[in-house]
């Protein structure tokens, strides 16, 4: 009797055990390789079409200050897996990387609490991860797709799922914008690019990719429908950086670090929630972590699941840094920057303004001359600008590929395009003073090294893992090969022609 009255107990322990996780929700994380906000309809964008994440935000919130802790791939995904600033997860501040191993990960965490986990394509990277302890990628283990992880998944158990697009990452296939049916008219040109039709067809390429993504992304939550696991799973769409273009990605400007955030969550969030304050990438760890009914000590994120349940919190800033990012500067040599974003001013400190912030003007190890910005027409008919600024209009080329002061500070409510450094400006010398205090603030208590010692070469000697050499590319003659239907277009200002008519 007693041995029966034993088995029949732990029958019910696992009973009640399985049907609690069964109530823990599942977690299913849309991360795309390179895509800036405003680039979806639900922000306005009458281009490019995202009904996907139109409907996520439609059915949840939708985030307007979203930012991401690094605007380069793996220090910015080691942060979303860790919770933890990059200056935190040492070598993995830097792109191309080691994966720190000192912290748990979200997904770590998760599965000990009996998650089932995964991740398909592009987890955490480009980088290693077997030298630090992992035997799969950081993100979760490999799975060809989420039909196939989800047919591998325990009876009963809750899941975290990582889909890890590349698009719209580059190279692009020209003309694929236009042919499906996108108009270069409607295109609106950044006010750091120069407004030409090669240019707009650049952006449209992007679009194309972002459209992509965002089909994809569809196909998983028509899955989640069909096995009735939709409304008991929170749903993350987002990008882990800015557009692969100039000024942006692996910046500190507005197109290199605020990111396309939907959440749908309906326990938690009502419908058609829009947020306005401001998040960072570091938030979604100890998010996943407290929406599983789990407990950590190690991240220095602030849990969304308050906000998203409309408690006020102080969140009236967020904080970003980049390190380095390709090896493309003499010496390994990073580019160090940190800034602090308001709902009006983006304050940047260049601790090393003697450094070319795009890279050296001539290939050092990686990708070729300004190796930090991803080769693309637009880049390439920047460089052509060179010595060529017109009066009236800014310099694109020193926008782009010219050194920086150490100090920059912009008022993005009346410079959104971030143009005008006001940190020179006598009348903006109490607001650049706050902002430095608060940054310093902010680097003394998460720790950064560069508090202590703003010249250190800490991320300069941090292996680079890939082991290649580059040669300078011939920019001209990609220039001269570039092919666009409809004809080429001219710059907007007069006397720089954008290419000759090759027909």
């Amino acid at each position: 009797m007693k041995s029966l009255f034993l088995a029949l107990s732990l029958l019910l322990s696992c009973f009640f055990t399985a049907n609690a996780q069964s109530k823990q929700p599942n977690i299913l994380f849309l991360i795309a390789d390179d895509w800036s906000f405003p680039h979806a309809g639900v922000y306005g964008d009458q281009v490019v079409r995202t009904p996907t994440f139109d409907r996520l935000a439609a059915e949840g919130a939708l985030f307007t200050n979203a930012y991401t802790a690094s605007p380069s791939c793996s220090p910015s995904r080691a942060s979303v897996l860790l919770g933890r600033y990059p200056h935190q997860n040492g070598d993995g501040g830097n792109l191309w990387s080691e994966f720190p191993n000192a912290q748990p990960t979200y997904v770590q965490i998760l599965e000990k609490a009996g998650y089932h986990t995964g991740s398909t394509r592009k987890g955490w990277g480009p980088g290693e991860f077997e030298v630090t302890g992992f035997d799969h990628n950081p993100a979760g283990k490999s799975y060809t797709g989420f039909a196939e992880f989800l047919a591998n998944r325990p009876d009963g158990a809750p899941f975290t799922f990582w889909f890890g697009s590349t698009d719209p990452h580059r190279e692009y296939v020209a003309n694929t914008g236009i042919q499906a049916g996108m108009k270069l008219e409607d295109v609106v040109v950044p006010g750091f690019f120069p407004d030409n039709d090669c240019v707009r067809n650049d952006i449209v390429d992007y679009y194309f990719e972002i459209e992509r993504f965002d089909r994809e992304c569809g196909q998983l939550i028509a899955m989640l429908e069909e096995m009735g696991e939709l409304d008991n799973t929170i749903i993350v769409m987002t990008s882990d950086n800015g557009m692969p273009f100039p000024r942006a990605k692996a910046n500190l400007y507005d197109y290199g670090t605020r990111m396309p955030l939907a959440i749908r969550w309906p326990k938690k969030v009502k419908p058609g929630t829009v947020v306005h304050d401001f998040v960072n990438f570091v938030d979604f760890a100890p998010s996943f972590v407290e929406a599983a009914g789990q407990s950590q000590n190690s991240m220095s994120g602030q849990s969304l699941c308050g906000l998203l349940a409309g408690e006020k919190q102080d969140r009236d800033q967020v904080f970003l840094e980049r390190e380095r990012h390709a090896n493309v500067r003499k010496g390994d040599l990073s580019y160090p920057m940190r800034a602090v974003r308001t709902h009006q001013y983006l304050y940047i400190w260049n601790p090393m303004p003697e450094r070319n912030p795009a890279g050296d003007p001539t290939v050092h190890q990686s990708v070729g001359q300004y190796g930090d910005v991803d080769h693309s027409i637009t880049k390439f008919l920047i460089m052509a600008l060179e010595g060529k600024s017109a009066a009236g209009f800014p310099d694109l080329f020193e926008l782009s590929f010219g050194q920086r002061p150490e100090e920059e500070l912009y008022d993005v409510e009346k410079d959104p395009y971030q143009l005008n450094n006001l940190a020179s400006n006598p009348s903006f010398a109490s607001v650049k003073e706050e902002m430095r205090k608060e940054l310093l603030d902010w680097m003394e208590q998460t720790g950064d090294p560069r508090f202590e010692n703003p010249k250190s070469t800490y991320w300069d000697e941090a292996r680079y893992t890939p082991d290649y050499q580059h040669e300078n590319i011939d920019w001209q003659k990609q220039i001269e090969e570039y092919r666009i239907r409809p004809p080429f277009g001219q710059f907007s200002r007069e006397g720089i022609p954008c290419l000759s008519d090759l027909e």
